[in-house]
Order: C-alpha cells, then sequence, then structure tokens
C-alpha cells in the first residue's frame, strides 16, 4: 500500500475477488502503520530503503521466492524498485495510481505545496483542490481527541477519492474508524515523512528499463495526486500496458474493484499456475 498506510487500505470485497479468482493475497501494514510496533525515530532511524526490504522479509516469512507484486501509489516505487533490483523475485508487477521511480514525485509535491516553480521536464503537479487541502491541513492546528482525528480523516480520504464517482461517507467513516482503533501509534505514521528526508535520493534515475516482469499500470481518470504519471511509468518500462479506470481518484471504491480485479487476475494469469503468492 500506499506511504503512512495501513494494508486493509486494499479493501476486504477487493482482495475477495482476488481470492475466489484462485490467488494466495498477502496484504501487509507498513512498519509504524497498523498493528506493528511503533519506533523511536530518533533512537533507531530507517530510509525508505528499509521500507522498501520490508518486502523482501515479507515474501521470505511466507516462504516465497517469487510472487506478483500489486501496489498502489508509494508502494508502487517500492515495487519498481524490487522489479530492477531483484526480478527474479517479480512473477509480474501492477502498479496502481503510482509514479515512476526516479522521476522526483516526493520533490515535485513539496515544490507544489510550497508555491515553488517546477523545472522543466519535471512530473505533472497535484490537482489544485489537492494542493489547497494540504496547503490548508499545514498551516492549522492539528485535530486532537478520536472524533476530530477520525473527521479530518474523511475529508482527507474524500479529497482522495476525487470527483468522477459519488463519495460514501459512511463507508469512509466506517473504514477510519478501523484504521484509527487498530493503530498501535497513529501518529508514528510521520515517521515515513523522516524516513524519506533521511534518503532523499533513495530512488534510482534511469533504471525502469531493466524491468522485465510483465507489468500492468492502472491509473484513475480522476487521479489527484499523480495525474498523469501512470502513462509515463508505462512509457518507461518495455512493454508496459496503461490502464484508465474511468472516474477513479486516488482510492481503490467498490464501484471499481470488479473492473481492477479482473484486469489483475488476467495479468497474473498469463504466468505458470504454481503455488506463489500476490502481495498487496
Amino acid at each position: 500500500m500506499g506511504s503512512m498506510s495501513q494494508g486493509i487500505l486494499w479493501p476486504d470485497e477487493f482482495v475477495g475477488r482476488l481470492v475466489a479468482g484462485g490467488r494466495r493475497v498477502i496484504r501487509y501494514d507498513h512498519r509504524d502503520t497498523g498493528m506493528p510496533d511503533a519506533v523511536d525515530f530518533a533512537a533507531d532511524p530507517y530510509t525508505w530503503d528499509d521500507i522498501k526490504n520490508d518486502v523482501y522479509r515479507v515474501m521470505d516469512a511466507h516462504g516465497l521466492e517469487s510472487a506478483h507484486l500489486v501496489a498502489h501509489s508509494a508502494g508502487g516505487l517500492l515495487a519498481q524498485f524490487v522489479a530492477v533490483e531483484q526480478p527474479e523475485r517479480v512473477r509480474s508487477l501492477t502498479v496502481i495510481g503510482s509514479s515512476p521511480l526516479g522521476g522526483g514525485e516526493g520533490q515535485v509535491l513539496m515544490r507544489a505545496l510550497t508555491g515553488q516553480p517546477q523545472p522543466e521536464g519535471s512530473l505533472p503537479e497535484p490537482t489544485p483542490e489537492f494542493t489547497s487541502f494540504y496547503r490548508a491541513l499545514i498551516a492549522g492546528p492539528p485535530p486532537q481527541g478520536r472524533p476530530a482525528r477520525i473527521d479530518g480523516m474523511i475529508a482527507e480520504q474524500r479529497l482522495l477519492h476525487g470527483t468522477g464517482l459519488p463519495f460514501d461517507e459512511d463507508a469512509a467513516r466506517r473504514l477510519q474508524e478501523r484504521i484509527y482503533d487498530r493503530a498501535r501509534d497513529l501518529s508514528a505514521v510521520v515517521n515515513h515523512r523522516l524516513a524519506a528526508a533521511a534518503e532523499p535520493d533513495f530512488e534510482p534515475v534511469g533504471v525502469l528499463r531493466q524491468v522485465k516482469a510483465p507489468t500492468l499500470v492502472i491509473e484513475g481518470s480522476h487521479e489527484p495526486v499523480k495525474p498523469g504519471h501512470g502513462a509515463i511509468i508505462a512509457e518507461r518500462i518495455p512493454g508496459a500496458q496503461l490502464m484508465i479506470v474511468a472516474g477513479m481518484g486516488h482510492t481503490l471504491p467498490p464501484e471499481v474493484h470488479e473492473e481492477l480485479a479482473a484486469a489483475i487476475l488476467a495479468h497474473t494469469a498469463r504466468l505458470p499456475v504454481s503455488p506463489v503468492g500476490t502481495v498487496l
């Protein structure tokens, strides 16, 4: 899943469709999200390279020499990196709502939020609505207490959902309450930002042509965070396919589950059937 995100942001219903299609599915919480222990970052710092290596640790723990990697947002950067670094471990690659490895998406985002101009050749900026929302969030006081924090999380989900499909606020509240309640320390997710700052040059540049795995790149037609980034990934990975999902933003709402699951099942079925896993 993406930066600062628990594994349950892969919706149960979507995962169920993959399982019904014959896939063994493994989804996991990133370190410092959800159920893993939160760390004292000052005493025990880590980098995004460590977060990337957690992919290998999860696979090793499940006895998987290789797997189909399905990744969303910043998780897509990790999956692209794994596909370059250890291609023998990646049966296929599916990247959803992500940016191209080596594109400097984090720097593009920070320049957008601080009003700085983007150098020529930079990735497309987030939408104005995205930029305005996060500027106000950064400038304002943090919400205090469970109800206020959940309301803020719902507002953020509404923004990421985009404007192409109806937003189900009741379902969003159930999801955000679950995220809040299962987190050992909800504030620990900020360590992902500290990890990025600790290793700003984490992403290798100009390596996507080395990806050997069959690759499917998926982007929503109403992507607010990384608009147009999917086409760039597909252009840079040899043989990659690009799929645009009508109405989808930067979340995985029920309206797109059938389409996404069907595409992933078809993509992963191109390879020989064997006891491998699908790691989300």
